[in-house]
């Protein structure tokens, strides 16, 4: 509320006749002097999470002249009771609740393809490594995404507060974001190297890739903290950052960046692939077996990893009758990558399938060896150690 508009309704104050309440702030809202028996409106703030800025919330002035207080605590009593569409934050929690589940799952199924890889050491090559960090960084943002939703987006208080660690919080949980792209972006780069580079060392192209993977993106996000922590627009600096601001393109723009550079690999190694599928018999440069399915996994996940970010300039505004579906869809497309993940890159890997074939006809063999062994002893004793008590002999 401006100056012009506290002077506006000071003067019109001095006009009343009668008792009445004055002017006063709550912490929220500025409201005017108001006759006594009579009912202040004020528009919603816009700025608390879950206000509907399109509602009116109220303020009693008793008949003494002096605003209501609320029964139970004694203090002047403001009602933003109204401020809150029922309907919609139904709606939200409901989408929130999605996007947990989806969280949650993921993660499960990331720590068991974490801890599969690492079981089986004889799957360890500079593939797999690419394909555990990818891993890595998934489940530790979808931690912090349930982190996120369970701790901060519930509690209205600890966004009010606005504390550092709420937004040290937020800055770590993009920074992990922006590491999922970049490990997809670098197990694409990985596949096309060494299609289009036969003679590379795979060792050195994973030492370089770790530098893309993890501290490149800690630079793109420390950008993206410094603009929001020095910014004057409140939107950027209040609510632990909540709010999408007017610095998301700085993390959305190398998302789409690394997005487009991945279809381009793909295209290009489709291409080899071609041509190497019609020369391999003649030539012998047939692709091996494990890096057709790298592929693959790889083509079916790039397009669903980008599609979260290519849907979102085209958010429906609110109201809209496509806004709950662009909702649902956003929910599913980010809260399911890494389940996505663990699926194509781990459960139906032809290795790891192959890995648990071996484990389980090793376990079965040395089972059926144990019962042989159990009953060639048994009958063995049997034939040696002559009647038992009681027993006639012929």
């Amino acid at each position: 509320m401006n100056i012009e508009t506290i002077t506006h309704l000071v003067k019109n104050g001095r006009a009343n006749r009668g008792p009445y309440c004055r002017l006063t702030f709550d912490g929220w809202s500025c409201w005017p002097n108001t006759p006594a028996g009579a009912t202040a409106y004020v528009p919603c703030p816009n700025f608390i999470t879950g206000f509907d800025a399109s509602l009116r919330a109220h303020k009693y002035c008793e008949l003494n002249g002096t605003w209501f207080r609320h029964p139970e605590s004694g203090q002047v009593w403001s009602n933003y009771t109204t401020c809150v569409n029922l309907k919609d934050l139904s709606w939200q929690q409901g989408i929130n609740g999605l996007y947990e589940a989806g969280y949650a799952i993921s993660l499960i199924a990331l720590l068991l393809s974490l801890g599969i890889l690492t079981y089986f050491r004889s799957l360890r090559c500079a593939r797999i490594t690419l394909h555990m960090n990818l891993f890595a960084s998934f489940a530790v943002n979808n931690a912090l995404w349930l982190v996120w939703y369970r701790c901060i987006v519930a509690n209205t208080d600890l966004l009010l507060n606005n504390g550092m660690t709420c937004r040290l919080l937020h800055i770590v949980l993009h920074y992990f974001l922006l590491t999922n792209y970049a490990w997809m972006l670098c197990e694409g780069f990985y596949l096309h190297t060494l299609l289009v580079s036969a003679f590379t060392s795979e060792q050195k192209l994973v030492k370089w890739l770790m530098i893309l993977g993890w501290p490149v993106p800690a630079i793109i996000v420390t950008i993206y903290a410094c603009l929001r922590a020095t910014s004057n627009d409140l939107t950027d600096t209040e609510q632990c950052w909540i709010n999408e601001g007017n610095y998301m393109n700085v993390l959305v723009y190398p998302v789409c960046v690394s997005t487009l550079l991945n279809v381009l690999f793909l295209f290009n190694i489709v291409r080899v692939l071609l041509m190497k599928l019609r020369a391999g018999p003649s030539i012998g440069t047939q692709p091996s077996r494990s890096m057709r399915q790298a592929f693959r996994a790889t083509l079916l996940l790039v397009p669903l990893l980008g599609l979260h970010y290519l849907v979102i300039p085209f958010r429906p505004p609110k109201n809209h009758p496509w806004e709950h579906f662009y909702e649902v869809l956003s929910a599913i497309t980010a809260s399911f990558q890494g389940l996505c993940v663990a699926i194509l890159f781990c459960f139906c890997n032809g290795e790891v399938i192959a890995q648990f074939k071996r484990k389980w006809e090793g376990s079965a063999f040395l089972r059926n060896r144990a019962n042989s062994c159990t009953a060639t002893t048994v009958s063995f004793i049997r034939s040696t150690a002559g009647p038992m008590s009681g027993e006639e002999t012929v």
